[in-house]
């Protein structure tokens, strides 16, 4: 197992950019095979987070060296990971151009499109949606873990801050003129929908909650409206709250019905939550 902690200058975001990068090998102690193109997890932290976060959380190395996979961890401020254009830092560009770019030239990645995964927690399980559906030429999978489906709460903000301590400006400034925010790709259902109508190779989604956690709603109503439109996805919940433990959990669930190990069985027994509020629908734990 290889950790390199990089930094370099980028374009897009003006300024230097820190990011982790996980290379797994044959042996604990051995180095990484140079004549191997690694499958790479592309991995967004949460709101207030940065790039140690799951390498600090998590069982990371582990995962990486049983799957055999490289993972890449930038840091995204609390930006969404979506092109902000007041301040021309183009975070979204980012994370699906210049990143990609940089991290395939440096390190032995795998330039295929199937090969590539992005995944993320609460504000990057939003990020990881976004920039998976935005960028699907570029990111086969998508592994969202409690995401942060907000954008349809922004609009009736005020600048009275909320118990995470962000008010209408934070909102303006990540996501622009609010009036016009449900209408715009940065609200998943409205892209989920363009990227389907475009008929190119739609993204493998992989959507979890904890259906303790603050933010199930969201996630059930995402998947409901996908379902509605056609979008073919996999929405999981278990027993879990916004913590470490499910994002630990659920990630491996995500990349193990990639068959990158072997298949994991199913949670047990199998159950039906009533699905309440938000979504019309019973969801299927499985």
């Amino acid at each position: 197992m290889a950790w390199f902690q990089v930094n370099f200058g980028s374009s897009l975001l003006k300024r230097q950019v820190n990011i982790n990068v996980l290379i797994p090998a044959d042996e604990r102690m051995g180095p990484p095979r140079p004549e191997k193109q690694y499958k790479t997890l592309y991995l967004l932290h949460g709101y207030t987070g940065d790039y140690t976060d799951w390498l600090t959380n998590t069982s990371l190395i582990e995962i990486s060296q049983m799957n055999d996979i490289a993972i890449v961890m930038p840091s995204g401020e609390n930006s969404f990971y979506v092109d902000i254009e007041r301040s021309s830092r183009m975070y979204s560009q980012f994370i699906g151009r210049e990143l990609i770019d940089f991290t395939r030239r440096v390190f032995p990645l795998s330039r295929k499109r199937e090969d590539t995964i992005i995944g993320g927690l609460s504000m990057g399980g939003y990020g990881a949606l976004y920039n998976g559906m935005k960028h699907n030429d570029v990111f086969a999978h998508v592994i969202a873990l409690s995401s942060a489906l907000i954008v349809d709460t922004a609009p009736s903000s005020t600048y009275e801050p909320n118990p995470m301590g962000v008010h209408r400006g934070y909102f303006e400034e990540v996501f622009g003129d609010l009036d016009k925010l449900m209408e715009s790709d940065k609200n998943l259902e409205v892209l989920a929908k363009q990227v389907l109508e475009k008929g190119t190779d739609l993204p493998d989604l992989y959507i979890a909650c904890g259906y303790n956690d603050m933010l199930v709603y969201g996630n059930r109503k995402l998947s409901s409206y996908l379902n509605e439109i056609g979008f073919k996805h996999v929405y999981e919940e278990s027993a879990g709250t916004h913590e470490w433990t499910f994002w630990n959990n659920f990630l491996k669930r995500g990349l193990g019905r990639l068959e990158l190990v072997p298949k994991m069985e199913p949670m047990t027994p199998p159950f039906w939550v009533d699905a309440k509020e938000d979504s019309p629908n019973p969801v299927r734990v499985t």
